[in-house]
């Protein structure tokens, strides 16, 4: 088991999904490289962009994420992701314990629309997680 149980990590999350916070993301690390303790490393108000510079690749990581987009001039969505993040020099037995850690952290990082395992800073490139989200949202009038 994951321990989850920091104070902070519950704030910040209250805090990205806050309309009256500029925080839009949230980044959660291993103590150390022994424990299965989870600490907030980061918050910030940059988006994917800055969350990607802030991944290690040594690490195995859990971010959450506040997306902004439009569908069309009138209207904006806003909606969450959970990210799982397995850099490529993380060690065998972290990389063996997220799968298990993933359903501790999601019984404190709760609500989302998208899952999205990254193993590269590509796979959090803003474009293709707005395309999956406007199909994972139903309604979708601009043909994606």
């Amino acid at each position: 088991m994951a321990d989850v149980s920091a104070p902070e990590i519950e704030q910040a999350y209250l805090d990205v999904r806050s309309d009256k916070s500029d925080t839009n993301w949230l980044l959660l690390d291993y103590e150390d490289s022994r424990s299965d303790k989870l600490v907030l490393t980061s918050t910030g108000s940059g988006g994917l962009e800055e969350l990607r510079e802030k991944l290690e690749e040594a690490n195995a990581s859990f971010a959450y994420v506040r997306i902004q987009y439009a569908n069309d001039k009138e209207s904006k969505r806003e909606k969450f992701i959970l990210v799982s993040w397995i850099g490529s020099g993380c060690k065998v037995m972290r990389k063996a314990k997220i799968s298990v850690h993933t359903a501790d952290v999601k019984q404190v990082l709760r609500v989302y629309s998208l899952e999205v395992p990254a193993r590269d800073k590509d796979d959090l490139k803003e474009d293709p997680i707005v395309v999956k989200l406007r199909k994972a949202g139903g309604a979708s009038y601009d043909g994606v």
